[in-house]
């Protein structure tokens, strides 16, 4: 059993989506919220073509406004960034027990808790060099 793709499209019009099918000329079919229009358009596409269901997938591509774009790539960025700051974060925990930091020291350096450093340090596995009492 083939499956088939369908790019759809749609907008908001009042309250509704509008949704169309490019690839199948005069398909339009609506729904009352985004997370609905998959499976309207699905249903549009399969009583159109007389298929099954299951042969149908559809890729929705909503249009909206630029304020949405710009929020996503700044949530994007937002969590780039948390990775990275994750990765310092763990090769700087890495390298101050290393080095014979206390784990309390280590926190107080990099602004964490001791027992966030001990969480990090046992994810790593990192092993500290004893300290003088």
């Amino acid at each position: 059993m083939e499956v088939k793709t369908y790019s759809v499209t749609c907008q908001r019009v009042g309250s509704w989506w509008a949704i169309s099918v490019p690839e199948l000329k005069g398909l339009h079919t609506q729904a009352r919220r985004l997370d609905q229009v998959a499976a309207m358009a699905r249903e549009a596409i399969t009583l159109l073509l007389d298929v099954d269901a299951a042969t149908v997938t559809v890729e929705v591509h909503p249009e909206f406004p630029d304020t949405v774009t710009e929020a996503l790539s700044a949530r994007q960025a937002a969590r780039d960034a948390d990775e990275r700051a994750e990765r310092a974060t763990e090769s700087a925990v890495r390298t101050l027990l290393r080095d014979g930091y206390t784990v309390r020291d280590a926190g107080a350096l990099l602004g964490l808790s001791p027992q966030r450093i001990s969480q990090i340090s046992a994810r790593q596995k990192v092993t500290t060099t004893p300290t003088a009492a």
